[in-house]
């Protein structure tokens, strides 16, 4: 029988996906209109990479134990206490997505690192994707040659003089996301270069790769602006060709490498929700020490994925080896291993 390599409803529904955005880009930009012919490769590497999340993210939903969390994580987010819910998923955001607050734990510099590169990477995400889509595009005003027009969605939204400071920051603003992830890759380079735990532990392609690839992206995007700015534009045909092959790179790797973990991030507070919903339901009691141990929602769905997954953990008593808190597996375990080797003759053998 031959093995299937590929998930047909994760294959129809990144198709489906992928249709739909080639849509909104068609009309976001006004039939093509504003669309800058000079990024068309930028686009294709940008559908690839939405294509290869959106068939990963639905094989990854697809397991057992991921759509258990997911499943049970949407129903509690609107039943009950909806506005409750709310604020905390928005809580939750703030904290761990836009503050990386999870990751301050270990070591305020490695927080300022991944803060870094992660607000870096957002915001650059932020405006390169709109951009390439051509949703957004400026225009110089009508009988002006120095005020500048923002678009988007072909709908003006608003306008600033060429020597504001709004003008300096908005064409600068890549400029700023590139510092900010250079400053946190290096940090992070460095670490996995002198710290021997890491060094014995890590991948070329999975730990260092990425890291070059950011690096890469940002210093030949500020070496674009020095051309222009600074050098009359000498190299800037090379230069852009060297940026647009570690861009696309960096896009093809996201579905497929480390970076896939940005799009994984956001589900894990689902997962907070769930444990807060699972404490107020009430704790699981262990039935070998009579002790709390997880509570009595994570018990009754496992019971359920580890069916799905194969395994019954059931005994001929109608009990569960799930039942027992790990410190209880150890006791049964002690207590059977003495019990063989009573009924043996060999205690001490």
């Amino acid at each position: 029988m031959k093995e299937k390599t590929f998930n047909t409803k994760a294959l129809l529904i990144a198709t489906a996906a992928s249709l739909f955005m080639v849509t909104l880009v068609f009309y976001g930009s006004r039939q093509l209109q504003n669309f800058d012919a000079a990024l068309v490769t930028y686009l294709f590497g940008t559908l690839f990479a939405f294509f290869g999340v959106v068939y990963r993210y639905t094989v990854w939903l697809q397991r057992p134990p991921t759509w258990m969390y997911f499943k049970r994580g949407i129903h509690f987010l609107f039943t009950g206490k909806v506005f409750s819910h709310l604020w905390f998923l928005g809580k939750e955001s703030v904290q761990n997505i836009a503050f990386q607050k999870f990751i301050y734990p270990r070591g305020k510099y490695r927080w300022l690192a991944h803060f870094c590169i992660a607000i870096g990477c957002f915001s650059a995400f932020a405006i390169t994707f709109p951009l390439t889509f051509g949703w957004i595009h400026f225009t110089l005003a009508p009988n002006s040659i120095s005020v500048y027009e923002a678009h988007f969605f072909g709908f003006k939204v608003m306008d600033f003089r060429l020597d504001s400071i709004m003008a300096f920051l908005t064409f600068h603003a890549l400029n700023w996301s590139s510092y900010l992830v250079i400053f946190g890759s290096l940090y992070y380079l460095r670490r996995r270069l002198t710290n021997p735990g890491l060094i014995a532990t890590q991948t070329f392609e999975g730990d260092l790769l990425p890291l070059l690839l950011l690096i890469a992206i940002s210093v030949t995007g500020l070496c674009l602006t020095y051309s222009y700015q600074f050098m009359k534009g000498f190299a800037y045909d090379f230069l852009a060709v060297i940026h647009a092959v570690t861009v696309i790179m960096f896009l093809i790797w996201i579905p497929f490498g480390k970076f896939f973990h940005i799009i994984q991030r956001p589900a894990q507070i689902g997962a907070h929700i769930y444990k807060k919903e699972g404490i107020k339901k009430g704790m699981a009691m262990c039935k070998e020490t009579g002790k709390p141990f997880t509570t009595q929602l994570h018990i009754d769905d496992l019971k359920i994925v580890t069916k799905q997954l194969g395994f019954d953990f059931s005994d001929d008593e109608g009990n569960s080896h799930l039942d027992l808190s790990p410190e209880g597996k150890r006791d049964r375990l002690a207590k059977a291993h003495l019990k063989a080797r009573i009924e043996g003759g060999n205690l001490f053998g």
